[in-house]
């Protein structure tokens, strides 16, 4: 979802994009980014620029890439935005998900950099490298013998780990966003985690509960909380818009970022 984002914003503040995406069973890469681009345009309102679309996969070497693609890269690219991940919480074998994409895939990514002369990288991360840790937690902080609450945390201290061992870089910008939600403004989502999986168990369930007078549809689900628990979420488009800017900026260059909320959200 947040690739979805970056790809608009980026494309809109003018930035010359190529960008890397897998074929499905369903559709070829190149159909898949046309179909974003043609969502976003229809929302915007006006025509985006279209990015260079490289057909390849972060899980394997080279990132997948042909001859001919990899040498075009060479030639004309002098950044990477690493931002493909899996989100997945439960615990699993070094072999499986989430490790394949979220440090494996790295990896890959690292060294495709190497190999093709990549002097600038930007990497998505998470708040959550912070594992159980409580207390004030820097930026510049990562490795302070903290434990994981799931092999999604595991797997992307490791990766952020790998990204700041690399020596083949001269600058490296590192993104910790807190949890991700859907749009501020019209609630888009296209993904369905966390928050929203609660939500999608609710609008599955409940949609045939005739409201009361005043709207409100009275179920027997009741979830155990109190409505005040306080959860540090950030919206998807508030998400790319900081990242977006902070690309833009020099300045901001070869930092780490927390991005998270001045006020938490509640589930009331």
């Amino acid at each position: 979802m947040v690739g979805r984002y970056l790809l608009k914003d980026l494309l809109a503040a003018g930035v010359r994009l190529a960008v890397i995406v897998r074929d499905t069973k369903r559709q070829l890469a190149a159909d898949r980014i046309s179909q974003i681009c043609d969502f976003w345009e229809k929302e915007l309102g006006h025509e985006l620029p279209r990015p260079v679309c490289l057909t390849g996969d972060v899980g394997q070497p080279g990132l997948g890439l042909s001859v001919a693609d990899l040498a075009w890269v060479e030639t004309h690219c002098d950044t990477c935005f690493h931002n493909a991940a899996i989100l997945r919480f439960d615990s699993a074998p070094r072999h499986q998900e989430p490790w394949l994409t979220n440090l494996d895939g790295t990896q890959n990514v690292v060294e495709f950099c190497e190999a093709t002369g990549i002097p600038n990288f930007h990497y998505v991360s998470t708040a959550y490298v912070c594992g159980d840790r409580s207390g004030v937690v820097m930026e510049g902080e990562l490795r302070a013998n903290q434990g994981f609450r799931n092999d999604y945390e595991k797997s992307k201290y490791f990766a952020e780990k790998l990204v700041r061992d690399a020596d083949c870089f001269q600058s490296t910008t590192i993104y910790r966003p807190a949890v991700i939600t859907a749009d501020a403004k019209t609630g888009y989502t296209n993904t369905y985690h966390g928050l929203h999986l609660y939500l999608r168990l609710m609008a599955l369930l409940i949609p045939e509960v005739e409201p009361d007078e005043n709207g409100v549809r009275h179920t027997e689900i009741r979830l155990p909380m109190t409505g005040e628990e306080q959860r540090n979420v950030v919206t998807v488009d508030w998400v790319s818009e900081v990242m977006t800017k902070l690309f833009l900026n020099s300045d901001a260059h070869g930092k780490t970022f927390h991005i998270a909320p001045t006020k938490k959200l509640t589930p009331k």
